[in-house]
């Protein structure tokens, strides 16, 4: 796959920059005119990534979210967002839906709504380094595309 547009960010672990994550990742996605369930479905992903970091990597400090867009031939779309945090001991349990670390207030689904709006996910982990979670998703052609 060849590369045809990318861009790299990173910000700190304040819940204010939720926000602005998902919507920068969502404007530079727009350049492959995606449906709006589309943008939404990347939207929701990034903000679930995001604050992931944010709840549980760094818990009550803040750290440095590093975040990556890779655009591909074919429309295919790679977001890898990356903390040094705390990590996760247990992958897989961690994805389980409704498992969590960040007391009742959490719902433990965040893993569950990444893999349901993206094509394919990866998470990977280190206890004391931090975590890696890379989400990759395909805008579908539309008609007009084919002109």
């Amino acid at each position: 796959m060849k590369v045809i547009n990318q861009f790299k960010m990173q910000l700190d672990s304040h819940s204010a920059n939720e926000s602005f994550a998902r919507t920068a990742i969502a404007t530079f996605v727009a350049q492959l005119d995606p449906t709006l369930e589309e943008i939404s479905d990347i939207r929701t992903a990034v903000s679930e990534a995001v604050t992931n970091c944010i709840v549980h990597a760094y818990k009550e400090k803040i750290g440095v979210i590093y975040i990556t867009v890779k655009i591909y031939d074919g429309k295919k779309v790679v977001i890898r967002i990356r903390d040094k945090g705390c990590g996760i001991e247990n992958i897989e349990q961690a994805m389980q839906p409704m498992f969590t670390t960040g007391g009742p207030d959490r719902a433990g689904i965040g893993f569950a709504v990444m893999q349901s709006f993206t094509d394919k996910l990866k998470v990977s982990s280190k206890v004391g380094y931090g975590t890696t979670v890379v989400m990759h998703k395909t805008i579908a052609s539309r008609q007009n595309d084919r002109a």
